[in-house]
């Protein structure tokens, strides 16, 4: 293999974190760049992933990413409504190993996995892509063509780029394999470009980015993926993206389990029909409230305009909004607008065709888990027991399953399954519809807690036939965000 210096395209190091001292923002700094681990699994995998990628493109990379997945604790379904969320980053992650060319094919994109993940290539700076047709690279591609349109901004042409990647993140598993690959291909482009971000900054344009595939999420996965720190949870809150590190109390442990069903989320309109749904009821609500309902375009935008507290809303939801649904002629005639200009004003092109929307149960819910988000957050801080923890969690969950209508069998019997082999507390996270649980356990039972589950929940199920058992359930603590490790650094970082 060829080497070629990182001063060739990058800028200067960082320094390591741990090195800069002091009581420092690191949200406002850009993610600083390092050694080689000496971890040595994850040594071990950079090595593989560095031959993987010498062998295709015979130069080596300039840098590699490490992008973790994340699993949130609580506050599903709230971020794009404005309220805050408390997710950890795992140890799961995406690598990437890339480097910047003079090529002029403009990028491709290899996979490890070179039986399910097929090559991308393109000459082109025009490129398009869709699920359908460019597949798992779709999500870097969305990460790419976000920093293309910045550099775009600026005056500059994107420079080529070779990249190969690999993770261990379950996908469609609701732990944000999809989201890291945003966030991956954010970062190698803008570090090839040499454009220093700072985290926000990366994380604000890797949230903008998944509207690219049609995904319209709030934030929280880029957020915590550029913002996480090792050993604590992040209270995260938006608009703007501020952090609070939300230490977990001692003795409790924090266990994923996969429900063995598999969801897209930007392959299907059941995402973005909720997000729709929870813009609606803040549009009703002010409406009713005589407040100017087209700048509320989410819940929290209503909360704030009314002046009111989250129990206030509750009860104002009980009395205003009906359970049963709200046909698209109803909401026109509440909000006095006809249907082509609902269309244009609140709906997006895959929720047009949607003719019933739930805006009681969504609001309900969002309204509803925000308090318990505030519960949560503040017994970590003070005197709260793992008992009132794992309670808000399994609250959650009822909520997420009955009003929010995005849980799945699966993940029901898994919730259930979690509970009787002594959860504190268990829900799903991520989107839904498939995907994993996170169940509060202790120290001192989170062995037998696991055994138990792969007895009642994996033993004999055929769909975990031929999968290490490791990937569908382990126990996790909270993880470090990204990091950027270079060959040609002089330090090494654990």
């Amino acid at each position: 293999c060829k080497s070629r210096s990182i001063d060739d395209f990058l800028p200067t190091l960082g320094m390591p974190e741990h090195q800069n001292g002091g009581d420092v923002d690191y949200s406002v700094l850009p993610p600083p760049i390092a050694g080689l681990p000496k971890e040595e699994t994850l040594r071990h995998r950079i090595e593989l992933l560095r031959d993987h990628f010498c062998t295709k493109f015979k130069s080596e990379p300039t840098l590699y990413l490490r992008i973790p997945g994340r699993v949130n604790l609580i506050g599903e379904h709230v971020d794009y409504c404005g309220y805050p969320v408390c997710p950890m980053a795992l140890q799961q992650d995406i690598l990437i190993a890339f480097r910047p060319t003079e090529l002029h094919t403009f990028l491709t994109i290899i996979n490890q996995d070179i039986d399910n993940y097929v090559e991308y290539s393109t000459d082109s700076r025009n490129f398009k892509f869709n699920l359908e047709s460019t597949g798992w690279a779709s999500y870097v591609l969305c990460g790419v063509r976000a920093i293309m349109e910045l550099l775009s901004s600026k005056g500059q042409t994107p420079v080529s780029m070779q990249m190969a990647i690999t993770g261990n993140i379950p996908p469609g598993s609701g732990l944000s394999s999809s989201s890291a690959l945003v966030c991956a291909g954010v970062l190698a482009t803008a570090l090839a470009n040499k454009l220093e971000l700072s985290r926000t900054q990366l994380a604000t344009l890797s949230a903008e980015a998944e509207h690219y595939i049609g995904t319209v999420g709030g934030g929280m996965d880029q957020a915590i993926i550029f913002l996480a720190s090792q050993g604590c949870a992040k209270l995260i809150e938006f608009n703007p993206i501020r952090t609070r590190e939300v230490n977990l109390p001692a003795g409790g442990v924090f266990v994923v389990a996969h429900s063995l069903v598999t969801k897209n989320k930007a392959a299907s309109n059941d995402f973005n029909t909720r997000v729709v749904e929870c813009r609606l009821a803040a549009q009703v609500l002010a409406k009713n409230r005589n407040i100017p309902w087209e700048k509320c375009q989410r819940l929290a935008d209503f909360q704030t305009a009314a002046g009111m507290k989250l129990d206030e809303v509750i009860k104002l939801v009980i009395e205003v909004l009906h359970e049963a649904p709200y046909s698209k002629t109803e909401i026109c005639k509440i909000l006095e607008v006809s249907e082509e200009q609902l269309n244009d004003l609140t709906l997006t092109p895959n929720t047009e065709h949607v003719e019933e929307f739930k805006l009681f149960q969504r609001a309900m819910h969002v309204f509803q888990e925000a308090e318990r988000v505030a519960q949560f957050t503040s017994s970590c801080g003070g005197d709260g027991t793992l008992a009132f923890l794992g309670q808000l969690m399994s609250q959650s969950h009822s909520s997420l399953r009955d009003l929010y209508q995005c849980s799945h069998p699966q993940l029901d019997r898994l919730v259930s399954v979690a509970t009787a082999a002594g959860a504190l507390g268990a829900r799903l996270t991520g989107a839904g519809w498939g995907g994993c649980i996170v169940a509060l356990t202790t120290e001192d039972n989170v062995d037998k807690f696991i055994t138990t589950v792969k007895d009642q929940f994996y033993a004999n199920n055929p769909d975990a036939v031929g999968q290490n058992i490791k990937n569908l359930i382990f126990a996790t603590q909270p993880g470090q965000g990204v990091q950027i490790f270079s060959p040609h650094a002089d330090f090494i970082v654990n």
